[in-house]
């Protein structure tokens, strides 16, 4: 049933294999190393790849890796115990010598493999054909009830239920009839009473005839009347879609001290002083003020040093502590699922480990968890653009880059701010205009292309127009606009094009749909989803649905999906910061700009030891 199980150190030395096929598993093997142990994806159990699942534990204690591999489709529910059963039989029978390091032997672990294999297929069995048993009390949702929620207070509203009562039908009483003459002289009086009434009603309608004589003629509405409004004579001075003479005659008065400014490679946002370090500088101080350092040292790794020192942690020590940890970091705009599976990969990454002082614990779990952070923001692969171009330069064509995202993030905004570092580094620009949608978004690239140019006029180049806007006007097909401003680039030589696609939620199908047929038809060589720091789980739901979108409707083999993400609004976070490790864990791609600010040079690269070191303040 089982195709691989291996054994082997982190440093790459194969302990122990066993293979039931012929079939090579080193890509993988690979596969699950490149893309879940080094990017700290511990928190994930199993991992496909070309037709297998593969499974692993994590040996901290002696830097060992047990990794299992059965096809796809088959079911196998005794897998994670077999996977913890191996693992201690390894252990145990084999203890001294992975303590001295004696890696280079040959492990005779065939029978104990056998053996705990054939042990773990008839618990699988048994398990199948056993009645299933109801629950204890300590896993019902009743024992889980705190003392406190069972205590009355005062002001609270005590709900209680309400008892059925028989509700009997009283007989209603019967009296004797009144008297003939009584009742005629009541009625009487009600009569008088009605006429009376009546009378006035009359005198009323009549006067208010006498008054409005011209009631039947109805007021309608009048119309509002706006002080600045205009007529249908005003049209013309207010149509903008085609640039006036007067238009093409105006300028603007360039900003010229932010010319210069992004030059080369953007710069890393700002990172401020090193808690790290701070944390060092007290524990320097003397042992007599161990409680001042209890009430001053605070933040979430303060519940660590109540742990024992001297001993192997246990995922039962570490248990209060991710708790605290998770909360922290959702607090911080990390989505739930993602804190979740962070702090899986700290406990993985803990269990096992022998730690001296018990002072060492915090400094230990902290720089566990930075390492994970960091690991997860640092890209897979660089995205040098400026290199790529001179790449695509050489080839005779423009490089491509198309920006997608929801309503309202910024796209067209930071477009152009990476316009203007693409022009600083003398790279002549198209931008498509491919959202037809929007009112107005046409006229905003327009006013960013008079906006740049100015910036850097015609003169400073030689006499080539740096910014150039290819625009179809509102209401056509998005992909075609796209497909006729890649070969206008070609003709024209230039050296990118800057493709912005119209604001769509990751819900609308015929939206998503076109925008999987703009990437297909056009094959750009960037696609960049923009998102908002601003935004905590819903980030995940939209980067997912996203690719998801752009993989299932492109009907291709090999799809092209999301490349990499351009953060905004980043200067309104504070600290903040959560969403960047949301977007990166869930794709897997880099973080290649990130919006500070509203001008033409708030733009950064992400620092991965800044992001963290604002998320573990």
């Amino acid at each position: 049933m089982l195709d691989l199980f291996t054994i082997f150190s982190k440093g790459g030395i194969v302990l122990w294999c066993f293979q039931s096929t012929s079939q090579a598993f080193t890509s993988s093997v690979n596969a699950l190393i490149r893309n879940v142990i080094l990017q700290e994806r511990s928190g994930v159990h199993n991992f496909d790849h070309e037709g297998l699942s593969l499974q692993y534990k994590l040996d901290n204690e002696f830097d060992l890796v047990f990794v299992v591999a059965y096809q796809k489709i088959l079911q196998l529910s005794y897998v994670d115990k077999f996977l913890n059963d191996v693992h201690l039989e390894f252990r145990d029978k084999y203890k001294n010598d992975l303590a001295d390091g004696r890696y280079f032997q040959e492990f005779d672990f065939v029978d104990s493999f056998n053996a705990t294999l054939q042990a773990a297929e008839q618990w699988a069995k048994a398990q199948a054909k056993a009645p299933k048993n109801m629950r204890t009390f300590e896993q019902s949702n009743k024992s889980k009830k705190t003392v406190a929620s069972m205590i009355e207070r005062k002001g609270e509203e005590k709900k209680q239920a309400k008892k059925k009562e028989v509700n009997f039908i009283e007989e209603p009483e019967i009296k004797p009839p009144a008297s003939p003459k009584a009742n005629t002289t009541k009625d009487e009086d009600i009569i008088a009473a009605n006429r009376a009434k009546f009378a006035q009603k009359m005198n009323k309608k009549k006067n208010e005839t006498k008054k409005s004589p011209k009631s039947s003629e109805k007021a309608g509405k009048k119309p509002r009347v706006w002080e600045l409004g205009g007529t249908n004579k005003d049209l013309e001075n207010l149509e903008r879609t085609v640039d006036k003479p007067e238009d093409i005659k105006s300028h603007f008065t360039p900003d010229t001290e932010i010319v210069g400014q992004m030059k080369g490679i953007i710069k890393d946002l700002e990172v401020e002083s090193s808690s790290e370090d701070d944390y060092e500088d007290d524990e320097v101080q003397p042992q007599q003020q161990t409680n001042q350092k209890s009430t001053s040292r605070g933040g979430m790794f303060s519940i660590f040093r109540g742990l024992v020192g001297s001993k192997n942690l246990t995922a039962s020590d570490m248990q209060p502590a991710l708790d605290k940890m998770k909360d922290h970091l959702i607090a911080k705009n990390v989505a739930a699922d993602i804190a979740m599976k962070l702090c899986e990969s700290v406990a993985k990454k803990l269990e096992g480990k022998i730690l001296g002082t018990f002072e060492s614990v915090a400094s230990t779990v902290k720089a566990t968890l930075t390492e994970s952070l960091v690991q997860i923001l640092s890209p897979k692969r660089r995205v040098d653009i400026l290199r790529d171009c001179m790449e695509t330069q050489r080839l005779g064509r423009p490089y491509v880059m198309t920006f997608c995202g929801v309503n309202g993030v910024g796209k067209s905004t930071n477009l152009a701010k990476i316009c203007f570092w693409l022009i600083e580094n003398n790279m002549r620009v198209l931008i498509a205009a491919c959202d037809t949608f929007r009112a107005g978004a046409v006229e905003q690239l327009r006013t960013h292309m008079r906006h740049l140019n100015a910036l850097h006029p015609a003169e400073r180049h030689d006499g080539r127009q740096m910014v150039q806007l290819y625009e179809k006007g509102y209401g056509k097909d998005a992909a075609g606009i796209a497909m006729e401003a890649i070969k206008y680039a070609t003709d024209s030589k230039f050296d990118i094009v800057l493709i912005d696609t119209a604001g769509r939620m990751q819900d609308n199908e015929p939206l998503m749909r076109a925008l999987t047929k703009l990437i297909k038809v056009n094959e750009p060589d960037l696609v960049l989803f923009v998102g908002e720091a601003l935004v905590g789980n819903e980030a995940v739901d939209q980067l997912v649905k996203f690719n998801q979108a752009l993989a299932d409707y492109s009907s291709s083999n090999n799809p092209h999906i999301i490349d990499g993400i351009v953060l905004t609004k980043f200067d309104t976070i504070d600290d903040k910061v959560g969403a960047a490790i949301s977007m990166t864990y869930i794709t897997g791609q880099p973080i290649v700009f990130v919006g500070t600010g509203q001008t033409y040079t708030d733009l950064k690269a992400l620092n991965a030891k800044a992001v963290v070191h604002s998320l573990m303040k």
